[in-house]
């Protein structure tokens, strides 16, 4: 069998997820609301699978769907988008999967961002590809100038890139965006970037695409996700939108992945899409107050939290908490003897990877939240030195 998937562990995510329902544990380790979706797209989705067409949708998605994604980004960021930039996929992790296909050829080398979601390189060398990971380091995770320009080689073909990103919740400056784009334009780099938390930000935050830098729109892959925005992560749309020369290429990748998603839900999506937005400030607001409650509990417990600025995570220092086990031993421990899931930040790197951070998701409902508090406690009363 392909030795790259031989050596490839099961998801952190799923692994975790596995474990907290083995021992009956609050699981705020994987990343999945439960509140936030709009009951309208819910029911237009129910409607327009007994009503509509249940065959094959045109590969690229259904034309109001790339109608709908063009006219919102056009609306919400002031990209220059159509119809033609537009490839809908089965989700982000598809659309992430079709773009490194059609940008990576082997021998290429990709830089990536760590901590870094944990399809990006196993899918870089799928394509051929390897990775040249930088690591940003806590608490603030910059992204500095000169490292990325020390990164960059001979065979670098891509920087794939994640703003905001998980698993720190960090959302990214301009200054930041900036020397990314620098790099890229300097040494004729393809940008794959993954923005499927463009809408979930916190305290007033404003997102900037990398794609309206100077001189980007024309070498980036944009990847966002209806999962993320809707708050309906199992329904796994996503796309991607890119310039019309990059999106073919990509859509060529993509119509021998998943071909196309179920049309039902593009529908449902599509109306979203098109309402105008209503429904973002109420759900920023819903995820800035989980977040508040959750900080305020653990620091109240005694741990000591990386507060993010955007997504629907954040981290615990378990150095800073007085605990001293390593974050997989501590995910390990917690899970079965306090009765809490969370997700230790080393899975999300493979070079020098931080192991004294451990990630929660605080995208769950009040009782859901208290529990996972007092797990928690009990986990710093079992384990801190």
């Amino acid at each position: 069998m392909n030795p790259i998937y031989e050596r490839l562990q099961t998801s952190v995510f799923e692994r975790m997820s596995s474990l907290a329902l083995r021992h009956g544990a609050v699981n705020l380790g994987q990343g999945f609301p439960d509140f936030g979706w709009p009951d309208e797209i819910l029911d237009l989705a129910a409607r327009a699978l007994t009503e509509g067409s249940n065959q094959y949708p045109p590969s690229r998605g259904v034309p109001a769907l790339r109608q709908a994604i063009a006219e919102h980004y056009n609306r919400h960021f002031g990209e220059a988008i159509d119809p033609d930039h537009v490839c809908v996929t089965s989700g982000a992790t598809e659309a992430l999967a079709a773009c490194i296909l059609a940008a990576v050829t082997p021998g290429d080398e990709v830089i990536i961002f760590t901590p870094a979601y944990d399809s990006y390189a196993p899918m870089i060398r799928r394509a051929g590809g390897s990775v040249r990971e930088i690591a940003l380091r806590p608490p603030d995770w910059r992204i500095d100038r000169d490292t990325v320009e020390a990164a960059v080689g001979p065979k670098t073909r891509a920087i794939l890139f994640n703003n905001p990103q998980n698993p720190t919740g960090r959302l990214f400056d301009r200054e930041e965006l900036q020397i990314i784009a620098d790099v890229a334009i300097r040494h004729d780099l393809i940008v794959i970037s993954d923005e499927v938390w463009e809408h979930i930000l916190l305290d007033g935050q404003e997102f900037t695409p990398i794609a309206t830098l100077p001189g980007m729109a024309d070498r980036t892959l944009k990847i966002g996700s209806a999962g993320k925005i809707f708050s309906l992560t199992g329904w796994k749309v996503g796309w991607i939108a890119a310039a019309p020369s990059l999106a073919g290429i990509a859509a060529r990748a993509h119509q021998f992945l998943t071909f196309s998603s179920a049309p039902n839900l593009q529908a449902a999506v599509a109306f979203g899409m098109a309402e105008g937005g209503e429904w973002i400030a109420p759900m920023q607001q819903r995820f800035a107050r989980a977040r508040d409650r959750l900080i305020k509990g653990l620091n109240a417990a005694g741990f000591a939290t990386l507060d993010p600025a955007s997504t629907y995570f954040l981290c615990v220092d378990l150095r800073e908490s007085g605990i001293s086990m390593d974050d997989e031993a501590f995910a390990a421990a917690a899970v079965e003897r306090a009765g809490i899931a969370v997700v230790p930040l080393s899975a999300f790197a493979e070079d020098d990877p931080p192991t004294h951070l451990v990630r929660l998701c605080f995208a769950k409902r009040d009782e859901t939240l208290d529990a996972g508090i007092e797990a928690m406690a009990r986990a710093l009363e079992l384990f801190a030195a």
